[in-house]
């Protein structure tokens, strides 16, 4: 839970966000400069800081600063930055056609999942060095598997389009040029796009520096959703070593209904621990009330920094 980038995931409703801003918050509190990033559509880090977050960081708390990343904005610019890249490398009558070719790619889908992957991909490799700690708040967990595989998956794509693309220019300079070699600004975007892919791909695998960990309750289908994310994650080579337990109910409950589903949550509880014995586990208890306000964010981190059993 100290290494520089952490990614948060899990299924929807466990209690993702607020566990990735209490994590962003005892990094401040150790006097880290901390960015907390939600990737997630649905953003709920504005509402638990009670504050109206933009696509740029904005300080939430000392030390702390935050970003909700709009998805459909961060698509615009990346189709733009695209149309930009074209611009000199089609013919003049052909570029309406190839704008509009690329519009219509936009709306496909994974168009948004490939900008906001290129968002993530600056703020770790352009901006990143402005902060001590950098906490993602994931969208549900088939978001978080796709967008942490991207990098792999990119990488060989565009291993394919660059081979292709020097196939064609080997054969160009021997066919037309004379055997001079070409200056091919696509070939060279598509070099740079892979090397950031690499860099950030390399990030990702240091142990030492990126953490993944996934939020769940002591229910059957949060259990099921972690052990499926974690092998998947796993086979890219991305390594799940924290859970976070969240919504325990006390051993010191009353009353029959409370005390049956005390027994219930202790089998799950023992599922647990049998299912990830190579995770590092930590143990949230039920709230009184939801987190809706800084101060319980704080005592929720606190409970979080503890070394927890079981309650």
């Amino acid at each position: 839970m100290n290494k520089r980038i952490i990614f948060v995931g899990g299924k929807g409703g466990v209690g993702k966000s607020t566990s990735a801003a209490a994590l962003a918050l005892l990094h401040a509190k150790q006097n880290k400069k901390t960015l907390l990033i939600s990737t997630d559509p649905a953003h709920n880090a504005g509402d638990i800081f009670h504050t109206k977050l933009k696509n740029k960081a904005t300080l939430v708390s000392p030390n702390l600063y935050a970003i909700e990343i709009d998805p459909t904005l961060e698509s615009t610019r990346y189709i733009q930055t695209v149309k930009e890249n074209i611009q000199g490398v089609v013919k003049s009558t052909m570029v309406d056609e190839v704008n509009r070719q690329i519009d219509a790619a936009s709306s496909s889908p994974g168009a948004e999942e490939a900008a906001l992957f290129d968002r993530i991909v600056s703020i770790i490799l352009d901006e990143g060095e402005k902060y001590d700690s950098i906490i993602f708040d994931t969208a549900p967990t088939g978001h978080t598997i796709r967008l942490l595989t991207l990098p792999e998956l990119m990488s060989v794509w565009i291993d394919g389009m660059l081979e292709r693309r020097k196939k064609r220019n080997d054969n160009y300079v021997q066919l037309l040029n004379d055997g001079e070699p070409i200056e091919d600004p696509i070939y060279q975007v598509l070099q740079k796009r892979k090397e950031r892919f690499s860099a950030v791909r390399k990030i990702l695998l240091d142990k030492k520096v990126t953490g993944f960990i996934f939020v769940l309750n002591p229910e059957r289908l949060p259990i099921l959703e972690t052990s499926k994310a974690i092998m998947l994650l796993h086979k890219h080579q991305l390594d799940v070593e924290g859970l976070i337990v969240n919504k325990v109910l006390s051993h010191e409950i009353t009353g029959d209904f409370w005390k049956k589903r005390k027994e219930t949550e202790n089998e799950y509880l023992g599922w647990i621990r049998k299912e990830f014995s190579k995770q590092e586990i930590h143990y949230i208890p039920l709230f009184e009330t939801d987190i809706n306000s800084v101060a319980l964010l704080q005592e929720y981190a606190e409970k979080l920094a503890e070394q927890s059993s079981v309650v």
